[in-house]
């Protein structure tokens, strides 16, 4: 990490920075730490973006085809040189202390960031709505996220069977790809809600549908690290119901920017999406504060500034 910064700062100071991403492929953790490379670079630093050998198909293809610079990493270099240690949430930070990856004062939880230019309150989606014939006035349901078990998509067919049985006026969208799809897609015509339900497949652009969405949903059964897509919600103002697991319990706030229920209690799932469904107000007022948080907080402009802030105060240092 290059902290030269222009004519303010002269002599060069590096700070050499670990990112630590949850998975092995081109997950959220990954987008993430590629995105604050970006950032980084943007701002005139040099960042670079490095990943275990043996994942450089699954990451450093997919961040090589973004402005940055990219590298698999060598294993003696893990927790070696390293003067911070950058997680994408405190239980994980702690993880890393207990397990003496590096002093507490060295390791920073970074929640992660959306792209704060493409998601932002006002995002419209009406293409997307007139495309799948949703008339005017039900409200839209998304989920954006992989077909696994844990990412709660039969949690959300179950919760939907309980409203339409209450007579609820609703449509769902399922974006993504995975093994699971199959299960769900069966799940949906078993409980009767074929016609309620869109199956979108995998959406490399995932901007329309988070525009075209009233409630968005984040419903893991426990904690998935970084969620791409949750901060992709919040930059772009949506009412959200999220499980309170991972980095939305660190950073959400049950009532203020977001409702947010227990991973796996599908009765509390249900009743946060009734309350929404039945009270436009309270979609409005939440969709704002979740844009407002979102772009004073968790833009990927806003956390790479927040850590040159560590960077400049490990630099003081030396």
């Amino acid at each position: 990490m290059d902290l030269r910064g222009g004519a303010r700062a002269p002599s060069r100071v590096v700070v050499k920075a670990l990112h630590v991403a949850s998975c092995r492929g081109w997950s959220s953790d990954a987008y993430w730490a590629a995105r604050v490379c970006r950032e980084l670079d943007k701002a005139g630093h040099e960042a670079t973006l490095v990943c275990k050998r043996g994942s450089e198909n699954r990451v450093i293809a997919r961040a090589r085809g973004q402005p940055l610079r990219a590298h698999p990493l060598n294993r003696w270099l893990y927790g070696q040189a390293t003067d911070l240690v950058v997680t994408v949430s405190e239980a994980i930070a702690k993880q890393c202390t207990a397990g003496g990856l590096a002093p507490r004062d060295r390791v920073v939880a970074m929640p992660g960031g959306a792209d704060g230019e493409k998601f932002r309150p006002g995002l419209m989606g009406q293409e997307l709505r007139r495309r799948l014939a949703v008339a005017d006035g039900i409200p839209l349901i998304g989920l954006v996220s992989g077909f696994r078990v844990m990412k709660g998509q039969a949690l959300v067919v179950e919760a939907a069977t309980r409203l339409a049985r209450q007579g609820r006026r609703f449509h769902i969208v399922f974006a993504g790809g995975g093994p699971f799809e199959g299960q769900i897609r069966s799940a949906v015509d078993a409980a009767g809600l074929r016609e309620r339900v869109s199956f979108l497949g995998f959406v490399d652009d995932t901007g329309e549908v988070v525009g075209a969405l009233d409630i968005a949903l984040y419903p893991p059964l426990e904690s998935d690290g970084m969620s791409r897509v949750l901060f992709e919600y919040l930059a772009a103002g949506r009412a959200l119901v999220a499980s309170r697991v991972g980095a939305a319990a660190e950073v959400l706030t049950d009532g203020d920017d977001a409702l947010l229920v227990p991973g796996g209690d599908v009765r509390e799932l249900a009743g946060a999406m009734g309350r929404l469904l039945d009270d436009a107000p309270l979609r409005a007022r939440l969709g704002l504060a979740a844009g407002k948080l979102a772009h004073a907080r968790f833009t990927g402009a806003r956390v790479a500034e927040r850590l040159l802030e560590h960077y400049h105060r490990l630099s003081a240092r030396s």
